[in-house]
């Protein structure tokens, strides 16, 4: 009896290891399977991000080549219109003038646009207000670029049109009515603290 009595305690001490040990490797085999599950989302939630980073930097992309794209037509009329600009370097400038013997700053703008039937006002301050506004790193030939004036008292006092931009630097060149006459002129010295903004009146 007491020989019967040790084996049984002896197949009960088996049994639940077995059962434990079993226990154990369903335990693993669901970890493993849960850590897997896991991982499976983490990728596809990391695909997820990925394409939708991707997809925002090309819409950036084209979104910004659209901003200076220009049609045909419109790119030739901006080159006629620097040209028309250009075939006034060298004249004077006269405080109120608006052409095309002398300008001030604004009449020379308001008078270049005005030959290719685009009516902007006259004044720099207004000027500023019509258009659409553009970032200093997204000019193009044509727009027009604003800057505070000694006298101005940090306010719009004065005005050009841009001839050249490198958009990976924000640097440009614009052709204006300075104090020593009708010239072009590099972003640079003293234009660079006086910098407010710009318009672009010809979009498309």
């Amino acid at each position: 009896m007491k020989t019967l009595k040790i084996l049984f305690s002896t197949l009960l001490i088996a049994v639940t290891a077995f059962s434990a040990s079993a226990q154990s490797s369903k335990q693993s085999a669901s970890r493993r399977a849960h850590n897997a599950a896991h991982q499976e989302l983490l990728a596809g939630s990391k695909a997820r991000i990925d394409k939708s980073v991707i997809t925002d930097l090309v819409k950036d992309v084209i979104a910004r080549e659209n901003i200076n794209t220009l049609s045909s037509e419109s790119s030739k009329l901006i080159d006629d219109l620097l040209a028309e600009g250009r075939s006034h370097i060298g004249k004077r400038y006269v405080h109120g003038a608006k052409g095309p013997g002398a300008f001030d700053c604004s009449g020379f703008t308001s008078y270049v646009y005005k030959q290719f039937g685009y009516n902007i006002s006259p004044s720099s301050r207004a000027q500023y207000t019509e258009g659409t506004s553009v970032a200093r790193n997204e000019l193009r030939k044509g727009d027009l670029v604003f800057f505070t004036s000694r006298n101005s008292g940090g306010a719009v006092g004065h005005v050009g049109i841009v001839v050249s931009a490198d958009n990976e630097t924000g640097n440009f060149k614009f052709i204006h009515a300075s104090i020593r006459g009708v010239k072009i002129s590099d972003f640079e010295g003293y234009y660079v603290p006086r910098y407010i903004g710009a318009k672009r009146i010809i979009e498309k």
